[in-house]
């Protein structure tokens, strides 16, 4: 149709088949940001033990493992590892999420799936100090595969 990999030539959508296709090292890693009020950003700064960062980190990381779950058309994927660091930057948090796999197709839903996740969980965290935040450039920054 229009060589979206999701869409038949009928026009339908379907899920890929990536049976046929050989295991590869896959390795995918997305960034995300909150912007904030500086007052917010310090605020998050100085809690003693990240604890606001530290969920939106195990957010991620638990959103990673998630994605066939909430992306329709997704494959489920074994991970082999979900890394999210989540640090509060100038007037604001950036994410940075990488996940790896030994699969037949790519990491790059389950890395900005996390990366989303974990901005959306700052986001709720200080929401009620902050009405202003915004969700920024959720971007996929590296996508690798190499053979078995």
């Amino acid at each position: 149709m229009s060589g979206l990999s999701h869409v038949d030539e009928s026009g339908g959508v379907r899920m890929v088949d990536v049976g046929g296709k050989p295991l590869s090292r896959r390795r995918a890693v997305a960034r995300a940001s909150v912007r904030m009020r500086p007052g917010t950003a310090e605020q998050l700064r100085s809690l003693p033990k990240g604890d606001a960062l530290v969920t939106a980190q195990l957010a991620g990381v638990m959103a990673a493992k998630r994605t066939s779950d909430l992306i329709p058309l997704c494959h489920p994927l074994p991970l082999s590892v979900v890394d999210v660091s989540v640090e509060v930057a100038g007037d604001g948090v950036e994410i940075v999420a990488a996940a790896e796999t030994t699969a037949q197709t790519g990491v790059e839903m389950e890395a900005l799936v996390a990366a989303s996740i974990a901005a959306l969980t700052v986001y709720d965290m200080a929401k009620a100090i902050d009405k202003e935040m915004v969700v920024a450039e959720v971007t996929l920054v590296e996508k690798t595969k190499t053979p078995t």
